[in-house]
C-alpha cells in the first residue's frame, strides 16, 4: 500500500506506484493507495492551504488507470490528525488494512505534528514484519516533480508544461449555467463553468478538450476539441472571472450538467478588442488553433476524440 494525498497524480506519483505494483506481484497481494479528503491542509491551516489540483473522484480514477487495484478515501477529521505517528500507523495502517509492504516518497510524514518520517515508519514496520521501501523523487530538469511545482505552472498559465509533470492532461470540472449568451450571438456559443473545486490556470485563451457528461451508466463521454476562455470579458467591461467553453463541433443543451475539461495548451492572452468584428476575427482564429492542437494531441496519444 502507499498513503499520501496523491494531489494532481503526477509523474512522481507514478514512480511510486510502479514501485509498489512491483511489490504486489511479488507477494501476491493486491495493492492500495489511500488518499485523503479534505486536504489535511484544509484543517490544520486553513488560511494557506494549498489550492487542490484535483478532487477526491478524479484522484481515484487516475490512480486507478496507473494500474493499482483499489483507492481509499480517507476523511480527514481532527481526530485523525491527533493521532501519533505511531498511532496512526497502528490503526491506520496496520489495523483498518493490515498491509505487508508499504511504499513511500523519501519524504512522507504521519501522525500529529508530522513527527513521523520514513525512519520511523521502517523502524515500525521492521518490527512488526512490514516491507517499508523509499522511492527517489522523480527530477524533470533540476527541480523534483511536485504537486506544488505544478500548481505554480497552472496559475502561471503553462499548462503544457505542468501536463508534462502530469500522468494526464490537466482537468478541471464545472456546472454548466446560463451566461450573457455573448458567445452564441457571436457565433460561438459557449458553456459557462460555475463551482470549479480545482485551480484555475491564469486567464487566458487555452486549447483542450471538453467531455460533457455521459448520457448513460454505459456510455462513455464523448471528447470535443475546445477553445476555452478563462478570465474576464474585458471587451464587455467585465471584471469577474469566467470559464467559457467553446466546444467544436458540438450541438446540444449542456445546462445543468457537469462539464469536464482538459487543458492542453495556452493561446493567447485576454484583450480588449476595438470592435466585435475584431474579436470575431480573433475568436474564429482560436477555434482553428485550438481544433489543430487537439487533433496533433489525438494524433500523439492515440485518444479517442471526436
Amino acid at each position: 500500500m502507499t498513503v499520501g494525498n496523491f494531489d494532481g497524480v503526477h509523474v512522481g506519483h507514478a514512480a511510486i506506484v510502479s514501485r509498489l505494483l512491483d511489490a504486489g506481484r511479488r507477494l501476491h497481494l493486491p495493492t492500495l493507495a489511500i488518499t485523503f479528503d479534505p486536504h489535511p491542509a484544509r484543517l490544520l491551516r486553513p488560511e494557506s492551504a494549498p489550492p487542490l489540483l484535483t478532487t477526491p473522484e478524479r484522484r481515484a480514477e487516475l490512480l486507478l488507470s496507473l494500474g493499482i487495484d483499489a483507492v481509499m478515501v480517507q476523511p480527514v477529521d481532527a481526530a485523525l490528525l491527533s493521532l501519533s505517528a505511531e498511532a496512526f500507523y497502528a490503526r491506520v495502517l496496520r489495523g483498518a488494512v493490515r498491509a505487508a509492504a508499504i511504499v513511500e516518497g523519501p519524504d512522507f510524514r504521519f501522525g500529529v505534528g508530522r513527527t513521523g518520517d520514513m525512519a520511523l515508519l521502517g523502524a515500525l514496520g521492521a518490527a512488526d514484519g512490514v516491507e517499508v521501501a523509499a522511492v527517489a523523487p522523480v527530477m524533470r530538469g533540476d527541480a523534483a516533480v511536485s504537486s506544488s511545482r505544478i500548481r505554480e505552472l497552472i496559475a502561471a498559465g503553462d499548462v503544457a508544461a505542468a501536463t508534462a509533470l502530469l500522468t494526464a492532461p490537466y482537468r478541471l470540472e464545472g456546472l454548466v449555467v446560463h451566461g450573457q449568451a455573448r458567445g452564441r450571438t457571436l457565433g460561438f456559443p459557449t458553456a459557462n463553468l460555475e463551482g470549479i473545486p480545482t485551480i484555475l490556470p491564469a486567464a487566458g485563451v487555452y486549447a483542450g478538450v471538453a467531455l460533457p457528461a455521459a448520457t448513460g451508466p454505459a456510455v462513455a463521454a464523448r471528447g470535443y476539441p475546445a477553445a476555452i476562455h478563462v478570465g474576464p470579458n474585458v471587451t464587455f467591461g467585465a471584471t469577474g472571472v469566467t470559464v467559457e467553453v467553446h466546444l467544436i463541433g458540438f450541438a446540444g443543451d449542456l445546462y445543468g450538467q457537469r462539464l469536464e475539461v482538459d487543458f492542453l495548451a495556452r493561446l493567447r492572452d485576454t484583450r480588449r478588442f476595438d470592435s466585435l468584428d475584431d474579436l470575431k476575427a480573433q475568436l474564429a482564429t482560436d477555434v482553428a488553433r485550438a481544433d489543430t492542437i487537439v487533433a496533433g494531441h489525438r494524433i500523439g496519444s492515440g485518444a479517442s476524440i471526436d
